[in-house]
């Protein structure tokens, strides 16, 4: 996203991608332009991105995400407009039923879009074969997102019997029906349906942006993985991974190529095969040297893999105890293995660390949702003789100073002290923040560095406080 290049393809897969939720109550409508068809309206909305961004180029407007956001919502309101303006006409037939449901899609009128489309296949003997199959391939995607999946099987067979069969259909179609079969733990039919996805998406690399190309692999082939690791089916997680791995190295993809790795390794550990794992670990050392031929792109993938070995070292393993801790407030001096029975999480951070303060919403929520259900977490931290905005003269003022920190952001759970950075040293969080959880028995299952990762640590926490 540091170029106009990436603005173009961010635009683009906005305007070009399914609608995702809630609807955008159309406006009343202008007077109807006789002078524009139902395909010309939409032209006009699905070229409007485009056309803005020709605008803002030539006027040397830079690219931020507020102008991102505003446009694309500009995007749906004239979807909406548009909508109204053929909505206003009394002799909609055929096409403009197709023209019609598209801008509703675009506006997330999901009601309005299946309406369309399904009147529109109604005729299907006088529709257009690509357009028709456009039209069952939404109505598929809102059927499974209502979880009606009876009726969008039916409805994905015919779209297969019939052609064209477009690829990023097919991605968008199967995608959606496993991501709510997993809701409802059809593990099988979710299986079945993201491996077609990621089918779809490896069929789809070459037509599409290598950015949204890349972005499909990825989400396909881990979505892939997860399912058949949450249904425990262990040999197919593994090739999952395996093959998402091959596949990072056919496209050239560092980014894919380690995260197949590091997930496989993680894997492993929790699954009883540490040995395995770390035997993994260093054969990936070798094997993606052999993967990649550029030494830049070696020494990505090496670097990555080498940050996170004293973390793979550690998960499966008794969390070492807390030492040289100075000062432990509000609450007494504990040791860990005094929380056996909880879920413990060790958030490694600093006041003028801003990554670390942007977890504190997470944070304080987590405390607030699950501290009955026996979450603790305590902040760690240690004598720094600075804070984000001043200096702290000794460590009498930085603990009056935390104290302080600690009740302006209604941070409730403990603060951990340390005297220096020992503790930081023994979980390998000299980077912050570092997350680290601690399973009911002491062992750690979870050891990650930097910001962004909220919505794996929470699925985390609610994994180790439903095992008993």
């Amino acid at each position: 996203m540091r170029s106009l290049i990436i603005f173009t393809i961010l635009f683009c897969s906005a305007a070009a991608g399914f609608a995702q939720s809630g609807r955008l109550n159309p406006p009343a409508p202008d007077a109807p332009k006789t002078d524009q068809t139902a395909e010309q309206l939409f032209d006009e909305v699905n070229t409007y991105i485009k056309t803005k961004f020709t605008e803002f180029n030539e006027k040397k407007i830079p690219y931020d995400e507020k102008l991102r956001l505003q446009t694309i919502q500009e995007q749906k309101q004239l979807a909406a407009k548009n909508a109204a303006r053929l909505l206003a006409r009394n002799d909609l037939a055929g096409e403009d039923l197709y023209f019609l449901g598209r801008l509703h899609w675009f506006a997330e009128n999901v009601d309005g879009a299946e309406e369309s489309f399904r009147k529109y296949l109604a005729t299907a003997e006088k529709s257009v074969a690509e357009r028709s199959q456009t039209a069952r391939s939404v109505v598929i995607v809102i059927l499974a997102r209502r979880k009606n999946f009876d009726e969008a099987e039916k409805l994905l067979v015919e779209y297969l019997n019939n052609n064209p069969v477009n690829p990023g259909e097919r991605l968008d179609m199967e995608s959606e029906l496993a991501k709510f079969y997993r809701e409802e733990k059809n593990f099988a039919k979710a299986a079945a349906h993201a491996e077609e996805a990621y089918r779809a998406a490896k069929v789809l690399f070459s037509k599409a942006s290598r950015t949204r190309g890349l972005n499909d692999l990825y989400d396909t082939g881990l979505k892939t993985f997860e399912i058949y690791r949450d249904d425990r089916q262990i040999e197919k997680a593994d090739k999952a991974l395996d093959d998402l791995q091959k596949t990072g190295a056919l496209v050239e993809s560092t980014t894919i190529y380690y995260v197949a790795v590091n997930e496989r390794i993680k894997y492993l550990i929790e699954t009883g095969r540490k040995p395995l794992a770390m035997q993994f670990y260093k054969e990936s050392m070798v094997q993606a040297v052999k993967d990649f031929k550029l030494k830049s792109w070696q020494n990505d993938i090496l670097s990555r893999l080498k940050r996170r070995e004293k973390h793979y070292q550690m998960l499966g393993e008794t969390a070492p105890e807390l030492t040289d801790v100075d000062r432990w407030f509000p609450g007494e001096a504990k040791k860990l293995a005094d929380l056996r029975g909880k879920v413990v999480l060790l958030d490694f951070w600093a006041t003028w660390c801003g990554p670390c303060i942007e977890t504190f919403p997470s944070l304080v929520e987590w405390n607030q949702k699950f501290e009955k259900d026996g979450l603790v977490i305590l902040g760690v931290t240690r004598y720094y003789g600075k804070s984000a905005s001043d200096e702290i003269k000794d460590d009498a003022g930085e603990i009056e100073f935390l104290q302080k920190f600690k009740k302006e952001n209604n941070l409730a759970y403990d603060f951990v002290v340390g005297k220096d950075m020992t503790n930081q040293i023994i979980y390998d969080a000299t980077n912050l923040p570092t997350t680290v959880i601690i399973d009911r028995k002491g062992i750690i299952r979870y050891a990650e560095t930097g910001a962004g990762r909220e919505k794996n640590i929470q699925k985390t926490i609610e994994k180790l406080l439903a095992e008993k």
